[in-house]
């Protein structure tokens, strides 16, 4: 089985090469899920950072995660999240919602960039030349750096919203579609923050 890819500063140096001087990765976490919110961060990453263990978050333990993740926030130039709520993405779809999140993101960032990169697909309603990359938080630093953030932040939100609403087990599986999640709801019925247009959900109409 061949290794896992190491994610690469080759499309930032490329871009930079063309004239564009401030770059930025972006990426999402949680568009699966069954609740809360979707998450979006974006990062312009100096290419002298030197943070040897960025990989596309999903193949990073939590622990993986939680050790680079400040060391992501204080050597970027500049770092910023975007969320859309499960309201908005009952009502706009769920890829609309993650552009939205995404936009919300840029918008925050406290330097603007010249150019972004973003995972898999290009970011619509933007001022900002912006490519997307398939694989992109595989392969670009600044792109696995971001879904690095996007799904620090909102674990953490999930683990808030695990004390609102109990029972769920959000806090344990963040809202994806496991099978203690499909028990509770068995058992309780979807609660506010439930994305009611998911299929497994959008049958129930009274949400607690």
């Amino acid at each position: 089985m061949p290794a896992a890819p190491i994610p690469t500063f080759k499309h930032e140096r490329g871009l930079i090469a063309e004239g564009f001087t401030i770059i930025a990765g972006i990426d999402e976490a949680g568009c699966g899920c069954w609740a809360g919110p979707v998450y979006a961060a974006a990062v312009i990453l100096p290419l002298d950072s030197r943070i040897g263990l960025i990989r596309d978050s999903k193949r990073l333990t939590e622990r993986q995660r939680l050790s680079i993740v400040d060391q992501i926030k204080t050597r970027a130039t500049a770092w910023a999240i975007g969320t859309a709520s499960h309201q908005e993405v009952d009502r706009l779809n769920i890829r609309q919602a993650a552009f939205l999140a995404m936009r919300r993101a840029i918008e925050s960032l406290s330097v603007k960039p010249t150019f972004i990169l973003s995972d898999g697909f290009k970011i619509p309603n933007i001022d900002i030349p912006n490519k997307k990359i398939i694989g992109g938080d595989r392969y670009v630093k600044s792109i696995a750096a971001a879904s690095v953030i996007a799904k620090v932040e909102r674990d953490l939100e999930m683990e808030k919203l695990d004390q609102e609403y109990p029972g769920y087990g959000f806090a344990n599986h963040k809202g994806y579609g496991t099978r203690e999640h499909r028990e509770s709801l068995k058992k309780l019925g979807p609660c506010a923050i439930h994305r009611m247009s998911y299929k497994p959900l959008h049958a129930s109409r009274n949400p607690i």
